[in-house]
């Protein structure tokens, strides 16, 4: 209740009119009184509430199953009441039920009649054609969305007496038994049946009032099971027959009947009899013979009575692999094929001896059995159950587990049917199998690396003799565990790269291995402990550039590469050393530091003697090697050529003084030099104006402005080697040739001296590489592999 409005909500606690109202009130309205207090002066009042239902519950049976018995006799339209009925907990309409079948067959029916639920029998019952009915019983109720609950109506059809026994078309007519047949012999018995159930069922056997007294006082029959038996011993010369009716009888029904005729025939005086000889080993009658052996004689037989018997003869009953052979009237027994063992290891031959008397009536047969034993013979080899096992095993394993066990059976018995085993002599001696039972073992740790397919041949072997083999295969394919960190082809790589080159231009290519599997196999790299212009480039094992490279900033870069598997439960690490040598490009033009302005001047006396240096040119190129020699060329104009007293040695840079000045060479001499390096494929040049003034005033000299180049650009992009005053003097040339040649013998003697050198310091590094190499300057070192 809200304090300040008097408002009533609900709780969180869902309603249940259910379990709120009593049971006397569920039908009814279920109203709960409340109390509140009210007012400054504390007012109580009673309100009531009322708690609407909702169809919230289904109906339910008490029972999942309902029982009714009804007897096969029942009259169409009978009513059966149904006792069990369903609940429901709802109120009004949502606690009003209604019923249906389903599955009903149109058998029955349903009646309601309030309170009462009743199941109409809409057509005759027969028990002998159906005796059990299993209808569903649904009852739902009547809500918006209505609900719904089943049970199962069994119905039993009990059984009455309407059927009367009947015989069958099977039951003997007729049987024949020898003149000499003896007391309790079973002469034939009588079926009959009644297709009812239970003592409406009971049938009693009886012979016929009309039954010969020689029959009565010959034969017996039981008045339950419908046996026929003698009841006494037969000693009849003559041949007669016997006619007996035989009755069923069942309540309440005539009794049905059945003819039997019994023939007798007369006694035999004499029996036949034969004789056996045996030519095959034997003892008490029985022979022992080895399987597989072909067709052999086993004995002869011979039939022996007197004179009154024609037309005698012997045969083999039933499918035997024996064969009799009539010759001189003696039989010859033999066997029709070889004989099996495992097949049939005991024959028994029936020879019946058949006769006939004198006056052609009377046959008179006579049995011998011979037993026959096969020896068993080693002619089976072991068998497989499996041609081919295969299994997986993690490598790693601990020594000496079983893998599986091979299995093999023998049809022999004995010696031939005992089984061992062994390996094939090519098998690994870490596998062993155990030469009774076939368990399979293996004595070491397997390695996928090293193999990871195993094939062994198993051979099982009998005990005869000679003993038969068979074999089968077995293939175990060793999983990998992740026991490989990844190895790099070496620790150091060294690779050179031309300076300027695009960014993610490739700088190398990474030789690295793993040989585990999948996963475990699976390799990522990454530079470590380096902040250098450059990233693994994964999918190709390649590094690359992130931004240009400057030589003239940094020209040698070393890092540490980091290789990563994927395995589990760990991922296993190694390292190499990666050194970058950033190669020199000519992207740099020589830089003139003297002079240091193109508008400065230098005062020279006409008195200076030849060959002084007056000054010098002196200039500096940021690249290395060829792109950083300097050469210095004085260059002018066609019609000035030849015309300055002054030379510029190209190496050096030095201004000298070429001959005498005389006094035309009074006044300004401005030479243009231009400054180029040696780069391939195309040199790169800077210009500089040297401003000598030829005075016998020492005074200093200034230009207000640079001098102008009237020149054609080819003389400076492509001017002559040797400068125009080197070649107005001879000796100064050859002076400078002598230089030059001097200058590369030195140099060609440094270069050979560097080459063995650093052949030296390369061998010794490759002694120490495992050693010094494959070291990493990281913080946290022991969480990365090395070779080391």
């Amino acid at each position: 209740m809200d304090k300040n409005t008097g408002n009533i909500y609900t709780t969180e606690q869902k309603m249940d009119r259910e379990a709120l109202c009593p049971e006397e009130t569920k039908a009814e309205e279920c109203i709960i009184l409340l109390n509140a207090v009210v007012g400054p002066s504390g007012d109580l009042i009673q309100f009531p509430v009322i708690i609407e239902d909702i169809n919230d519950n289904a109906p339910h049976f008490e029972n999942s199953e309902i029982h009714l018995r009804v007897s096969e006799d029942v009259t169409v339209g009978t009513s059966l009441l149904l006792d069990d009925q369903a609940m429901d907990q709802d109120a009004g309409r949502n606690g009003e039920l209604q019923y249906h079948l389903e599955n009903f067959d149109d058998v029955f029916s349903l009646k309601i009649e309030e309170p009462f639920i009743m199941l109409i029998v809409k057509t005759g019952l027969d028990r002998e054609a159906r005796d059990q009915y299993q209808i569903l019983l649904v009852a739902t109720d009547c809500g918006t969305h209505p609900l719904s609950a089943t049970a199962t109506l069994i119905v039993t059809v009990t059984d009455v007496n309407d059927n009367c026994p009947s015989f069958s078309s099977d039951s003997p007519r007729s049987v024949t038994i020898p003149g000499d047949a003896r007391k309790n012999m079973l002469v034939a018995q009588v079926s009959a049946t009644d297709p009812d159930s239970g003592l409406n069922a009971a049938i009693v056997y009886s012979l016929s009032p009309k039954v010969s007294e020689r029959a009565k006082k010959l034969f017996s029959l039981d008045s339950l099971t419908g046996y026929i038996r003698l009841t006494q011993d037969l000693q009849s010369d003559t041949a007669e027959e016997l006619l007996l009716k035989v009755l069923a009888s069942g309540h309440h029904c005539p009794p049905a009947d059945t003819q039997v005729t019994v023939s007798v025939l007369p006694k035999a005086n004499q029996e036949l009899t034969i004789k056996i000889g045996f030519i095959a080993e034997q003892q008490n009658q029985t022979m022992v013979l080895p399987e597989n052996q072909p067709p052999t004689v086993l004995a002869v037989l011979e039939l022996e009575g007197d004179n009154s018997f024609k037309g005698s003869s012997l045969s083999i009953e039933g499918e035997v692999p024996f064969t009799l052979s009539l010759q001189n009237g003696k039989y010859l027994l033999s066997t029709s094929k070889p004989l099996d063992y495992e097949i049939k290891r005991e024959h028994h031959i029936s020879v019946v001896a058949q006769g006939r008397s004198a006056e052609g009536s009377v046959i008179v047969p006579s049995r011998s059995v011979i037993r026959v034993l096969v020896a068993d013979v080693n002619d089976n080899a072991p068998h497989f159950f499996q041609s081919h096992y295969q299994l997986e095993v993690e490598e790693n394993n601990q020594p000496g587990i079983s893998l599986l066990q091979v299995s093999a059976s023998d049809a022999d018995s004995g010696y031939n049917g005992r089984v061992t085993y062994r390996l094939s002599k090519h098998t690994s001696t870490i596998f062993n199998i155990d030469p009774l039972t076939g368990q399979l073992s293996v004595s070491a740790s397997l390695d996928r690396e090293q193999q990871g397919v195993h094939k062994l041949t198993v051979f099982a072997r009998d005990s005869g003799s000679p003993p038969l083999e068979s074999l089968a295969t077995v293939s175990i394919c060793v999983l990998d565990q992740n026991d490989n960190a990844p190895v790099f082809l070496t620790p150091h790589f060294i690779f050179f790269i031309h300076e300027n080159v695009p960014p993610f231009a490739p700088v190398g290519k990474f030789g690295v291995a793993d040989p585990d599997k999948g996963e475990n196999g699976n390799i990522e790299l990454n530079v470590v402990n380096s902040s250098g212009p450059f990233v693994v480039d994964n999918t190709q094992r390649i590094l690359r550039t992130t931004t240009n490279l400057d030589r003239e900033k940094e020209d040698r870069y070393e890092l540490y590469l980091l290789a990563s598997d994927h395995g589990h439960p760990t991922a296993l690490t190694s390292t190499a050393r990666v050194t970058i040598f950033v190669e020199d490009v000519n992207d740099n033009q020589p830089k003139v530091i003297l002079p240091s302005s193109n508008s400065s001047c230098l005062t020279v006396s006409p008195a200076t003697m030849a060959g002084t240096m007056v000054t010098k040119i002196y200039a500096i190129d940021e690249d290395s090697g060829l792109n950083s020699e300097i050469t210095y060329t004085h260059v002018a104009p066609e019609p000035m050529q030849n015309s300055s007293p002054f030379q510029v040695d190209s190496r050096s840079g030095n201004i000298t003084l070429g001959q005498q000045l005389l006094m035309k060479d009074l006044g300004m001499h401005h030479l243009f030099v231009v400054v180029r390096d040696e780069g391939k494929p195309t040199p790169l040049y800077s210009t500089v104006w040297v401003n000598l003034l030829v005075n016998e005033s020492m005074e200093p000299c200034h230009l207000d402005k640079a001098p102008t180049w009237t020149g054609t650009r080819d003389l400076v992009q492509s001017p002559s080697k040797a400068s125009i005053c080197e070649i107005e003097n001879p000796s100064s040339a050859q002076l400078t040739l002598l230089v030059g040649l001097g200058m590369m013998l030195a140099s060609l003697f440094l270069l050979v001296l560097s080459a063995i050198l650093y052949l030296k310091k390369r061998r010794s590094q490759n002694k120490r590489r495992h050693v010094e190499e494959n070291e990493i300057a990281l913080r946290l070192k022991d969480k990365y592999h090395s070779d080391d």
